[in-house]
């Protein structure tokens, strides 16, 4: 077994399938991008809820617990 067989040609293949890759892809036409902006401002709204209200509910109980 070669050595160029046992490196060279898992890196060719990567290449040539990464190559293959970007071509297939487009980029976003306007519509799909703001139904993406959307959709991640939404999930970044959500996480931001749930982490105030976590917080809020952890408050009292440190609170609680530490005894301040």
């Amino acid at each position: 077994m070669d050595v160029g067989d046992f490196v060279v040609k898992p890196m060719k293949d990567f290449a040539k399938s990464s190559a293959r890759l970007v071509k297939r892809c487009t980029k976003p036409d306007r519509k799909e991008y703001l139904q993406i902006c959307k959709k991640t401002a939404l999930g970044f709204l959500v996480m931001g809820f749930i982490g105030f209200f976590v917080k809020l509910l952890f408050i009292p109980i440190n609170q609680i617990i530490v005894g301040g």
